[in-house]
């Protein structure tokens, strides 16, 4: 037998031809900042080339990755220590900054999807994703009900797509009982199901002034040496009513992404997080690599995994390479 694989690699259009895993505009989907103001485009130290955008700013964010093929933004609001406590009060005003630039956003462009991030800490004066008792211990089931309030706030501005990224136990069930409640049956909930107590969220911490004011996320987020807790999560989240499930960080988890692809029949996301971006723009700028190549083998790598779509911090520069 005269077996020689090589063949199939001998030219571009052969090469293409055979390609196995492939990466498009509308797998991606682009989380963005967005801040109290006009016309402010500030740019977050630690994420070169991303910003925190004012609402009229965020717009024209909006289209240009429209314009590109994608087809969803995530949206994250940083707000001022004056707007947060100890209850993230501010997540359920449903005139505050977050939903007013989710209703700007669906607006404009009512074929964009919307995703939204359901979590305490960008509220709270503590800095986490849930309620902290005066142990400072993370209360869950006292957490729910805030989580849930959010969520059906963010639902009446127009999101389509609700994001918790808390971690608490249970939390997918009460939001999809509480929306369903509410009338938005059709607003789908991306969990994430698996999000690991990372040393890859710095940068984004900064983007949003979330860092906890004591103690860290490990009671809640996950411990990143296990794998089979992440199906555990995945079955508990299915069964309460999740429609997406997501796996973050993504580049040193794509193991996790892989055993969630074949264990559930649930579309899988991959979050491209804040540290992996800032890691390949350091490195690009000290000409230590080819930056837009190990960009686009990142993002390939998630599709080889097994992911559906990937959140990245990259949309805007890899959704023009693929255009």
């Amino acid at each position: 037998m005269n077996i020689r694989p090589r063949r199939n690699r001998a030219s571009e259009a052969l090469r293409e031809l055979v390609q196995e895993n492939r990466l498009i505009s509308s797998d991606l989907i682009a989380p963005l900042f967005v801040i109290e103001g006009d016309k402010i485009r500030q740019e977050i130290s630690s994420m070169p080339g991303q910003f925190r955008l004012s609402i009229d700013e965020l717009l024209e964010e909006c289209g240009r990755l429209q314009d590109l093929g994608l087809k969803c933004v995530s949206l994250f609001p940083a707000l001022g220590d004056d707007l947060k406590d100890k209850y993230a009060s501010e997540s359920k005003n449903s005139a505050g900054l977050f939903p007013q630039a989710i209703h700007a956003v669906k607006k404009k462009y009512p074929d964009l999807l919307v995703m939204s991030d359901v979590a305490m800490d960008p509220y709270s004066s503590d800095g986490h994703d849930g309620i902290v008792d005066d142990d400072g211990r993370i209360l869950n089931d006292e957490t729910l009900p805030i989580l849930a309030a959010m969520a059906v706030t963010q639902a009446q501005a127009g999101s389509d797509i609700i994001g918790p990224s808390d971690m608490m136990d249970g939390r997918i069930g009460y939001i999809r009982e509480a929306l369903d409640k509410e009338n938005f049956k059709q607003t789908a909930i991306m969990s994430y199901t698996a999000k690991y107590a990372s040393s890859f969220y710095g940068p984004f911490r900064e983007a949003l002034d979330s860092t906890p004011k004591s103690g860290d996320k490990k009671t809640y987020q996950m411990n990143p040496a296990n794998v089979k807790e992440a199906l555990l999560e995945a079955d508990l989240d299915a069964g309460e009513g999740a429609d997406i499930l997501m796996v973050k960080p993504g580049l040193p988890y794509l193991d996790v992404i892989r055993a969630l692809s074949e264990h559930s029949d649930l579309p899988i996301a991959a979050y491209n997080v804040s540290g992996e971006y800032a890691m390949i723009k350091a490195a690009g700028l000290k000409g230590w690599l080819d930056e837009e190549a190990a960009m686009m083998e990142m993002l390939l790598s998630f599709k080889r995994a097994g992911a559906d779509m990937i959140l990245t911090y990259f949309a805007h520069e890899a959704a023009r390479l693929l255009k």
